[in-house]
C-alpha cells in the first residue's frame, strides 16, 4: 500500500506557525515525526529560517507523493505565495486569502486520499474576518468544506486526558442557553464513535459533566443537571453506551478520577480547556471528530507577541502531527507516511 503524508496548513504568516513548523521539521528524527509538507509560502520559510540561522532546506514539491522521497533531506513545500506583509507579529489582510487557499488544499488533498490528515497551524480569526471569512474558526469552515452535513465536535487531548467542550466559542450566558439533551446525546455518540474508530478502544467510558457547582446540589444550585443532562445520560445508556454523570466539575479530573473514563463531556469551553491545558500545556492537541476526515491541530494561539522570536515550543505540532498519523493508521485505506 502506497504511503500517503499529512497535510500542514500555513496558519497565520504572522504567527509562530512559521517557526514551530520548522522546528518540528528540524527535530523530525528526535522525535520519530511522520511524513508532512507544508502548505506554505517557501520564500518566507526560508527567510525565516535565516533570520534565526536555522540549518533549514526546502524541497519545492508539486504533489503530496512527491513528499515522500523529500522529507528526511529537505521540508516538503508545496507553494502557497503571500501577497502582502511578512513582518512576524504584524498580520496583513492581503495575505487572508492564501491562507485560506492552504486550508482549502489540505481538504482537498484528504478528500481525494493524496494526504492522509491536515493539520492545521493556528489562524487569526478577525484578520480573516476582515476579508469576508464567516466562521468562527476552523471546527465550522472545515465542517462546511465537508458538505455541512457533517456535526464538528472538538477534542482536545494530551496523555492521560481527553475532553469534549459541547458549545465552544461563545460567551458563557450564550453556552447555558444552547445546552440541550439532543445536544448532548449527538455530540457524545460522535465521541464514542471516534473513540472506537481513531483511538482503537473498543468499549469506551465517557464521563459527562454537570453544568452548576456541585452538579448542581439536587436542584439547590440548579436544575440544568436535572433537566438536561441526567436525560442525556439516561438516553446514551439505553442505546449501549459506557457512560455516566452528571459528575461534579470540580472532582473529575484529579488522577484517580481520570483513570476512570477514556473521555470527558463537558458543557462549556473553559470546563474542558483549563484542566488539559493545566495538566500539559505544551502537549495539548485540538482534534476535529465527526468529519469524513482527519483534523489535528496545535492547542495554541498565533502568539504574535513572540512570533519571529525563535521561542515558539513546538510540542503541540509535534503532538498534533503524531496524533494524526496514529489516527490515520486506524483508517482504511491509508497507511501515513513514516
Amino acid at each position: 500500500m502506497a504511503r500517503v503524508p499529512i497535510a500542514l496548513t500555513m496558519g497565520e504568516p504572522a504567527g509562530i506557525g512559521g517557526e514551530v513548523t520548522i522546528k518540528a521539521w528540524l527535530n523530525r528524527r528526535e522525535t520519530n515525526l511522520p511524513c508532512f509538507f507544508a502548505i506554505d509560502d517557501p520564500a518566507r520559510l526560508e527567510r525565516l529560517a535565516k533570520n534565526l540561522k536555522w540549518p533549514l532546506k526546502i524541497a519545492p514539491i508539486e504533489t503530496p507523493a512527491d513528499a515522500i522521497n523529500q522529507f528526511e533531506q529537505a521540508l516538503p513545500v508545496l507553494a502557497k505565495p503571500l501577497p502582502g506583509n511578512l513582518t512576524p507579529g504584524e498580520a496583513d489582510p492581503r495575505n487572508a486569502a492564501a491562507v485560506i487557499g492552504a486550508i482549502d488544499d489540505a481538504v482537498k488533498f484528504v478528500q481525494m486520499g493524496a494526504a492522509s490528515a491536515m493539520v492545521t497551524n493556528p489562524i487569526n480569526k478577525h484578520v480573516l474576518m476582515k476579508q469576508g471569512f464567516q466562521h468562527a474558526g476552523h471546527t465550522d469552515y472545515l465542517a462546511e468544506r465537508a458538505g455541512g452535513t457533517d456535526t464538528p465536535v472538538m477534542m482536545l487531548a494530551c496523555p492521560g486526558l481527553r475532553v469534549i467542550p459541547l458549545t465552544v466559542h461563545m460567551s458563557l450566558q450564550n453556552a447555558i442557553r444552547a445546552l440541550s439533551t439532543a445536544l448532548i446525546v449527538e455530540k457524545t455518540k460522535i465521541v464514542n464513535d471516534a473513540l472506537v474508530r481513531d483511538f482503537g478502544i473498543e468499549s469506551p467510558h465517557i464521563a459527562i459533566s454537570g453544568l452548576n457547582p456541585h452538579a448542581g446540589e439536587g436542584g439547590l444550585l440548579g436544575t440544568a443537571e436535572t433537566e438536561i443532562i441526567q436525560p442525556a445520560v439516561e438516553i446514551l445508556k439505553r442505546d449501549g453506551l459506557f457512560v455516566w454523570g452528571p459528575v461534579p466539575a470540580d472532582t473529575m479530573f484529579h488522577e484517580r478520577a481520570r483513570a476512570e473514563y477514556d473521555a470527558a463531556v463537558c458543557m462549556y469551553h473553559d470546563q474542558a480547556l483549563i484542566p488539559i491545558k493545566t495538566l500539559d500545556f505544551y502537549r495539548g492537541v485540538n482534534i476535529t471528530l465527526g468529519l469524513p476526515f482527519i483534523r489535528t491541530s496545535p492547542d495554541h494561539g498565533t502568539a504574535f507577541e513572540i512570533a519571529g522570536t525563535g521561542v515558539a515550543d513546538e510540542r503541540s505540532l509535534v503532538a498534533a502531527l503524531k496524533t494524526a498519523a496514529e489516527m490515520a493508521r486506524r483508517r482504511p485505506k491509508l497507511e501515513t507516511a513514516v
